[in-house]
C-alpha cells in the first residue's frame, strides 16, 4: 500500500469538511492489523450482540418479576430500577411495548483500547459518530479498490444501508432519513457525505434535521424538491437524553405504533447505559450470564470489559461492605472510602452511565490517578449527588500501550508548509464498526484513534490522527 502525500490528503480534507470546526494531524498510512486481530475483532462483534440480547433478556425478566436462571431462584427486580432511573415515563413504556421485543441497534460499535494484554473494551455504543468519516477514510486510502483496507472501500456505506433497509424487508427501496439533532450537530456533514454516497448508488437515503419531519394522516413525511415524500424507516442520530428537545417526539412514537415508520436504534433505554458493563461484572450475576451467553463469546468478554462497579449510595446494614474496589486493603463500606485511596488505588475511572449530555465525549469522565485528590474527591461526590436520576459507574482503567506510527508533521523552517512523515509515538482506541444484517454481524471498517502518549484519555482531539485499518500479515 503505497503512502498517500499530505498534499493529497490535505486536499481532500479540506474539499470535504467531514466535522464541524475540527481539525486532526495526518497520517500517510493507514493503521495495521494483523490477521490474528482482525480475527479476534471477528469474534467481539459476535459478542457484543450476544450480549445485548442477554441484556434484554436481563431488564424484561427484571420488570416482570420473572426468574434469572433455569434451575435456581434468582431475581433482580433491582436491575430495572438501575437502567430506569431518571428515565421519562413515556420512553420506558415504549421500550417495554412488546413490539419492541428482539429490536437491537443495527450498528454496534465497541471503544477498545489496545494494552500490553490485548484489547480493552471501555464502552459499547450503539448511536456511534464516526460511520460516515470511516467510510470516506476507507475510500481515501483504499484509492481504487486496496484489498488490505478492512472492509473494504464501500463496505461502511453498503452494510450501513443493508442494516437498515432489512428493517422493511417488503419494501424495495424504502426511504431512509436519518435525523440529526442539534446536540449531535457536529457529526451532521459527515452523515450527509453518507447519505449523498447512497443517492449516487440509487438508495433513498437523505440527511436532515429533525424539525424537517413533519407528520400527515398518521405518517411522516419530508419535502423533496417540494414535494412530499414518506419516511419508512428514521435512523436517529441522537441519543436518547435528547429526546425532550426534539419537536416531533409524540409524531415519531405515533408513526411507529402505527407501523408506519421504523426507527433504529430502537429507542430502548437499556441499550444506552454504560452500567450494562458493571451489570456483566456484577456478583448477583454472574450464573445468568453464564447461561445467557454462549461460551467463547462469555470468555471473550471476560478478558475485554475491565472489572466495572456500580456506584449505588444506597445506605448499607452495619457490617456490611461495598461491591467496589479495595482501599487499604479493605473493602469499603461508603463510597466516600475511596476519596482516602493512594494514587495507586485510584487506577480507576468515574464516568456517568448515559441519558446525560455529558455521557459522550469523555465529558464525565474522571481518571483518579491522573487528578489531584481534590478532583478526585469532587468526581465521587458529584456521581454519589446525581445517583438518584444519574447513575455513575467506576471502571479499572486499563492503560494502552505505547505504540508508533508515522506523523505529517512540519520539517520545514519558520513558516515553511514543508510537510515530512516521521514515526511518532503514541497510543491507540480502536473503534470497529459492526453493521447487523439478517441477525448476524458484518464487521465493515475501524477507526483507530492515534494519541499523543501523555493523554490518558483517548478520543478524538486536535492532536490525535484518525485513521482507517488495513489489513497486514504478520511473518
Amino acid at each position: 500500500m503505497p503512502d498517500l502525500p499530505y498534499a493529497a490528503l490535505r486536499s481532500a480534507f479540506d474539499n470535504q469538511s467531514l466535522f464541524e470546526d475540527k481539525t486532526w494531524q495526518l497520517s500517510p498510512q493507514a493503521w495495521p492489523l494483523s490477521t490474528e486481530q482482525v480475527a479476534q475483532l471477528e469474534g467481539i462483534g459476535v459478542a457484543c450482540l450476544e450480549f445485548h440480547q442477554a441484556l434484554e433478556t436481563l431488564y424484561f425478566r427484571s420488570v416482570a418479576g420473572k426468574n434469572l436462571l433455569r434451575n435456581k431462584p434468582l431475581l433482580a427486580p433491582w436491575v430495572a430500577d438501575y437502567l430506569d432511573r431518571g428515565k421519562p415515563p413515556e420512553l420506558v413504556a415504549h421500550a417495554r411495548d412488546p413490539k419492541n421485543r428482539g429490536a437491537f441497534p443495527t450498528v454496534l460499535r465497541p471503544d477498545l483500547l489496545l494494552t500490553d494484554d490485548g484489547f480493552a473494551l471501555t464502552e459499547l455504543d450503539s448511536v456511534p459518530g464516526g460511520i460516515g468519516l470511516t467510510a470516506f477514510l476507507n475510500r481515501l486510502y483504499g484509492g481504487e479498490g486496496d484489498p488490505s483496507i478492512l472492509g473494504g472501500k464501500d463496505a461502511m456505506i453498503e452494510n450501513f444501508h443493508q442494516s437498515l433497509a432489512g428493517l422493511r424487508p417488503e419494501m424495495r427501496n424504502p426511504l431512509i432519513a436519518i435525523l440529526v439533532s442539534d446536540e449531535a450537530s457536529t457529526y451532521r456533514p459527515e452523515m450527509q457525505w453518507l447519505a449523498e454516497r447512497l443517492q449516487h448508488l440509487g438508495r433513498r437515503v437523505f440527511c436532515m434535521r429533525p424539525e424537517d419531519v413533519f407528520p400527515l394522516g398518521g405518517e411522516l413525511f419530508f419535502n423533496v424538491d417540494g414535494t412530499p415524500e414518506k419516511i419508512d424507516i428514521i435512523y436517529r442520530f441522537f441519543e436518547l437524553f435528547d429526546w425532550a428537545n426534539v419537536r416531533i417526539a409524540s409524531d415519531i412514537l405515533e408513526a411507529w405504533q402505527s407501523g408506519a415508520v421504523v426507527i433504529a436504534p430502537p429507542m430502548k433505554h437499556f441499550q444506552e447505559e454504560k452500567l450494562a458493563l458493571a451489570l456483566f461484572h456484577h456478583h448477583l450475576l454472574q450464573e445468568y450470564w453464564a447461561e445467557a451467553i454462549g461460551g467463547r463469546s462469555l470468555k471473550l468478554l471476560r478478558q475485554l470489559i475491565p472489572q466495572s462497579w456500580v456506584m449505588d449510595p444506597t445506605p448499607l446494614p452495619p457490617g456490611a461492605v461495598l461491591d467496589a474496589p479495595k482501599v487499604g486493603g479493605r473493602m469499603p463500606s461508603d463510597w466516600r472510602d475511596l476519596i482516602a485511596a493512594s494514587q495507586k488505588e485510584r487506577d480507576l475511572i468515574i464516568k456517568i452511565s448515559g441519558f446525560h449530555e455529558t455521557a459522550w465525549g469523555a465529558r464525565s469522565v474522571v481518571l483518579g490517578s491522573d487528578c489531584s485528590r481534590e478532583e478526585w474527591q469532587q468526581g465521587i461526590e458529584q456521581a454519589l449527588r446525581l445517583a438518584p436520576t444519574n447513575l455513575h459507574i467506576l471502571q479499572e482503567y486499563r492503560k494502552p500501550k505505547r505504540l508508533t506510527h508515522p506523523i505529517y508533521v512540519n520539517a520545514g523552517a519558520d513558516n515553511s508548509s514543508a510537510m515530512d512523515a516521521q514515526p511518532k509515538a503514541g497510543r491507540l482506541r480502536l473503534c470497529p464498526y459492526y453493521f447487523v444484517v439478517a441477525g448476524q454481524t458484518r464487521l465493515s471498517g475501524a477507526l483507530a484513534t492515534f494519541c499523543p502518549p501523555d493523554k490518558k484519555i483517548i478520543h478524538g482531539m486536535q492532536d490525535a490522527a484518525l485513521l482507517p485499518c488495513r489489513v497486514v500479515s504478520l511473518t
